[in-house]
């Protein structure tokens, strides 16, 4: 498939084979950001690991500085006090069994994270088929299952974003929005590279971070040099 004439014009903006410090490249990604609408610029991170093993994965959460940019709509799994809280923190959907059985037999999806209490788990574990696919499942590393709901919550809509190796080891992140600009997005990208440094595994043998680009939504990838972070 051709690419079209916007993103054609943004290649000439940037030599395509040149690794960049993290701010350059930023810049050149907002520079690129050409659609009508605020594109999002994302990060993807090459490990030197293999995902296939228990004690090589590379996952976990925080809250970027800047947030994402996005509204995401939460589902709260949780009973009795914990549901007042949850609202109170701004879950959008906020419930247990009820749910449950609405995702199980009307494949409802209309939300983009679930948190849930420990206590809950066992319930929420009946749904492992259908959200694990979809990557909604909670868990403990991600912060999406907590005993203090009302922060995981929070947590979740100042910008808290979770990053984990897919199959090919690599680790997709949402940076923000263009609309950010570079110092913004720099600073959020600092963050998360620091905290996957920080989660490199012991097992972990030889260059840790292999290769790093970041791109807008309709824009070209652009390289970002690694050596600092090995």
């Amino acid at each position: 498939m051709s690419n079209g004439k916007k993103y054609l014009e943004s290649c000439k903006l940037y030599d395509r084979d040149t690794f960049y410090n993290p701010e350059e490249a930023l810049k050149i990604c907002v520079q690129t950001a050409k659609a009508k609408f605020d594109e999002t610029i994302e990060v993807h991170i090459r490990l030197g690991v293999d995902s296939r093993h228990a004690d090589q994965q590379v996952r976990g959460a925080l809250v970027l500085p800047h947030g994402t940019g996005k509204n995401l709509k939460v589902l709260a799994i949780c009973k009795g006090e914990n549901e007042s809280l949850a609202k109170n923190a701004g879950a959008d959907y906020v419930g247990a069994e009820d749910f449950i059985e609405k995702i199980q037999s009307e494949n409802w999806f209309d939300f983009d994270v679930l948190v849930t209490t420990p206590s809950m788990m066992g319930t929420v574990g009946k749904l492992g088929k259908i959200l694990g696919p979809r990557g909604l499942m909670p868990n403990p590393k991600a912060g999406t299952v907590s005993p203090d709901i009302a922060k995981a919550v929070r947590d979740i809509k100042a910008g808290k974003v979770e990053y984990r190796l897919d199959k090919s080891n690599i680790i997709h992140c949402i940076l923000g929005k263009a609309s950010f600009g570079a110092e913004k997005l720099a600073e959020n990208f600092n963050v998360l590279m620091e905290a996957i440094v920080k989660s490199r595994p012991e097992a972990a043998k030889g260059q840790f971070v292999k290769s790093c680009s970041v791109a807008s939504t309709m824009g070209p990838g652009v390289k970002i040099s690694v050596s600092r972070y090995n």
